[in-house]
């Protein structure tokens, strides 16, 4: 559904100055829960570029949800072939891993959870027009529109 206006959603503007709060908090040690962050060389400087994600285990499986499918980790991530690392602490050793898009009728059912593993991210994709609702039904139209990855140790 590359036709889909909701495919050109980028993040919303606050939202990279979130994430880099997160992440030297994170850095300092001062968030109370964990945060994973995937890092990948930039599409065009090849500098490595980290961003904080939601990682939802489910069967043994890991995934991770592109909200905002215009976002420029997305880009980083097809450009970089899905090579990218995650660590889940800012002392734990970065995991190398490979991001593999899902076909929109595999993403599906990751979409439909998306909901309860992040209701708070949700609600940012309702407030920005990616999702009319909150709801596991609504999520589960944006297969083929929000990218989801299946992320694998290399």
């Amino acid at each position: 559904m590359i036709d889909d206006p909701r495919s050109l959603i980028r993040a919303p503007r606050g939202l990279k100055e979130m994430n880099d709060e997160f992440l030297g908090r994170r850095e300092r040690g001062e968030l109370p829960f964990e945060l994973p962050v995937l890092t990948v060389p930039g599409r065009r400087s090849g500098a490595p570029r980290s961003t904080p994600l939601t990682v939802h285990e489910s069967g043994g499986t890991r995934f991770v949800v592109g909200g905002f499918p215009a976002a420029d980790w997305i880009k980083n991530v097809r450009a970089a072939d899905g090579r990218a690392t995650l660590s889940s602490a800012p002392t734990a050793e970065p995991e190398p891993v490979v991001l593999t898009e899902l076909p929109a009728d595999a993403a599906r059912p990751v979409l439909r959870a998306w909901p309860e593993v992040t209701p708070d991210g949700v609600e940012l994709m309702v407030e920005n027009g990616v999702a009319a609702e909150p709801t596991p039904e609504a999520l589960g139209e944006l297969a083929g529109i929000c990218p989801v990855f299946r992320v694998d140790p290399v």
